[in-house]
């Protein structure tokens, strides 16, 4: 087994073994290794596992991993701390991902996906702490946008330094992205949210976050056009810009709800208007 593989299913397991698992949980978690130790293309492996509703929001989490063993310069000196930093962000997406799948529906959705490569699993996935059975996953995107853009820091929870600090420029940016789209741009405003997009696209690579590193950096690409006039506003770069916001503020918070749809937009958005530009 490769190295890359060996770090995923190392990571998987770590985050695994701080969990309280039923057998059924468990028998999921050696599925889900048994798939990436024998994948031919894990990269294209994860890719696919996107296109799946039940499966994207943990798919993403491990091809962040799996881009930063690939993609990035590893610094082995500092490989068992991001192994630590990895493992336990891996562990909310891997629990949220066990309450609502069982081993005969995760070989239904590799199947499916088997099959034609673009098929989503329709699945109840349950944000239970605040929704208490609510069904997410046909919810209208204005409702689904409320949830994840919700203030979380209620009744004395508190967030990892890191997460608090990415998440806290997202709340006033979206007010921004709206009045924008009405004519108000308050390009100061805007010049010192694209040095801070930028500050963070860098600490999210650091930490081997790649999908929050893109989404930051399309946002710094998008703000530093506008102010200097090659990226004219229109419905669609707001609405390109708000997805990359809300993939965010979901990524960093584990909301159990499909962003597949804003995640599509936010990347198409970078290829289209700014993939010359983006290098993370």
């Amino acid at each position: 087994m490769d190295l890359v593989k060996v770090y995923l299913v190392q990571s998987i397991t770590a985050a695994s073994n701080n969990l309280r698992l039923n057998a059924q949980q468990i028998e999921v978690v050696g599925l889900l290794r048994e798939v990436i130790v024998n994948s031919n293309d894990l990269g294209a492996e994860l890719l696919n596992m996107k296109k799946s509703t039940m499966l994207s929001k943990l798919a993403i989490r491990l091809n962040e991993i799996y881009s930063f063993l690939t993609q990035s310069k590893v610094d082995f000196i500092k490989i068992s701390e991001q192994f630590r930093d990895h493992s336990r962000y891996l562990i909310r997406d891997l629990n949220q991902f066990l309450e609502s799948v069982n081993p005969q529906l995760f070989r239904e959705a590799f199947q499916k996906l088997n099959e034609n490569g673009t098929s989503e699993v329709d699945i109840e996935l349950v944000d239970r702490s605040k929704l208490a059975g609510q069904i997410l996953v046909n919810q209208s995107s204005e409702i689904r946008e409320k949830i994840i853009m919700e203030d979380d820091l209620k009744n004395g929870e508190m967030f990892h330094s890191f997460e608090l600090q990415i998440l806290e420029p997202i709340k006033p940016m979206d007010e921004m992205l709206k009045k924008m789209l009405t004519g108000k741009v308050a390009y100061e405003e805007l010049k010192l949210y694209a040095g801070l997009m930028e500050a963070h696209s860098m600490l999210s690579a650091q930490r081997g976050f790649r999908i929050l590193a893109e989404m930051h950096q399309i946002i710094t690409c998008a703000f530093n056009g506008v102010i200097s006039g090659t990226l004219l506003i229109n419905k669609t770069v707001i609405d390109s810009l708000r997805a990359c916001l809300i993939v965010i503020a979901a990524v960093v918070k584990g909301k159990e709800i499909d962003i597949t749809d804003y995640l599509n937009r936010a990347e198409e958005f970078g290829r289209k208007y700014l993939e010359k530009k983006i290098q993370v």
